[in-house]
């Protein structure tokens, strides 16, 4: 039997090699990095989400230095010997982090999408070169593999303090303390570190910021040959129609099937929309925390992220009892180059959803000129119509009560 070292450095490994059980299936590796505020934990939400509906396994790393320091760790306390310590440690084991999730990606059946938040040549922007130099040489690493050879994309998103400033903030994030000037900063020598990649996207904020993520999984899309249409073209938005009834499983064609779970949480600020969801197949769920909120010029913005098991049943204890608990059944499938959603609504549930099946796209098109299947009993087109939103079909208050003074928020766009 033979044995496989690591391929990076001095980190190696005794485990039997072993061949992949499906040639076919792809696994790219994909950094997602990028200054303070720049999308990153909301990009990497929107990406899981998008790429699960299409079959593949997810793999999320997560971010090392956030996890490091959210243990206490404090810079400011620190010389310089320590400082250069510690990122020789924070890189060492983001390595180690992300070879146990490739290992986990090549055995996997499916095709897999492994997102590193964050990547090696992230820990050179918080280093001097020669600080950088000493690291490598003592641990035997390679600049090149580090950052050409190790992941297949690098993602760069510009923080919001460079062409978005109004909507930079340090609230989101407990371990963000940036001002503005050094966010750029921090941003300008992310970007500079990984200067040599073969394949580095850079997502700039000369749009809003839907449409920068929109962006970004079209980047991402783009690379593993995807073809969606333009489901994420700029002008793309959401159109929805209401279908009579389900037809038999064998009408569809290749499909994904979920269950999804949606929780509205109390929120004090009447602009600010709070949200849970749970969402998975088997046995299997991944849990999500999603803000949504108004900010500059009315623009909605949405900020998603992955939670824990734990932190969802947490945070559940904050459910707003105004609203139901929403149950749906969600099947994802392809017809004539559209992607479509399509949510049957499932007990308990409101007395409106009861039977309640609704089919939804992205699209550059307008309703009336989409390529509806032939296989759905369409009813008519709820694109713009409120009382077909997530939020207002679970609220469990009559109409006279609702706040129509934040219809921005009721018309959300929840997946």
């Amino acid at each position: 039997m033979s044995f496989v070292e690591g391929e990076v450095g001095n980190l190696k490994s005794t485990r039997p090699a072993k061949m992949d059980v499906n040639h076919n299936k792809r696994v790219h590796k994909l950094v997602l990095t990028g200054g303070p505020c720049s999308g990153k934990t909301t990009g990497q939400a929107r990406l899981s989400t998008f790429f699960e509906n299409m079959g593949w396994k997810v793999f999320r790393v997560p971010e090392t230095a956030t996890h490091l320091l959210s243990g206490g760790v404090e810079f400011n306390q620190m010389d310089a010997d320590c400082v250069e310590e510690f990122q020789e440690d924070l890189l060492l084991c983001m390595i180690q982090t992300e070879e146990t999730f490739f290992r986990l990606a090549r055995k996997c059946e499916q095709n897999c999408l492994v997102i590193c938040d964050r990547g090696t040549m992230d820990a050179r922007a918080y280093m001097s070169e020669e600080s950088w130099d000493r690291v490598l040489k003592r641990n035997a690493l390679n600049a090149v593999e580090l950052r050409d050879n190790r992941y297949d994309q690098v993602v760069h998103l510009v923080t919001a303090a460079n062409g978005a400033e109004d909507f930079y903030n340090t609230e989101d994030n407990p371990m963000r303390t940036e001002g503005l000037e050094l966010a750029r900063m921090r941003d300008q020598a992310t970007g500079e570190a990984w200067i040599g990649h073969p394949y580095l996207e850079i997502i700039d904020n000369s749009t809003d910021f839907d449409t920068k993520l929109k962006r970004l999984i079209a980047n991402v899309c783009l690379k593993v040959d995807i073809d969606v249409g333009d489901r994420l073209a700029r002008k793309s938005k959401k159109v929805k129609f209401l279908v009579a009834n389900m037809p038999s499983d064998v009408m569809f064609p290749s499909y994904q099937d979920f269950h999804v779970v949606h929780e509205y949480l109390i929120s004090a600020n009447p602009k600010i929309q709070l949200r849970l969801r749970m969402r998975g197949q088997g046995n299997t769920y991944s849990y999500q925390y999603t803000v949504r909120q108004a900010r500059a010029n009315n623009q909605v913005v949405e900020l998603r992220r992955q939670i824990s098991h734990r932190d969802y049943l947490n945070l559940l204890a904050q459910r707003d009892h105004s609203h139901y608990t929403v149950h749906k059944k969600r099947r994802c499938f392809l017809w004539q180059n559209f992607y479509f959603q399509l949510d049957i609504y499932q007990p308990p549930c409101s007395p409106r959803c009861e039977g309640l099946v609704l089919l939804e796209t992205y699209t550059t098109l307008k309703s009336s000129e989409v390529k509806l299947p032939p296989f759905l009993e369409i009813t008519k087109d709820v694109t713009d119509d409120l009382d077909y939103s997530m939020y207002n079909l679970s609220r469990n208050q009559p109409i006279s009560v609702w706040n129509h003074n934040n219809l921005y928020l009721m018309n959300d766009d929840s997946h």
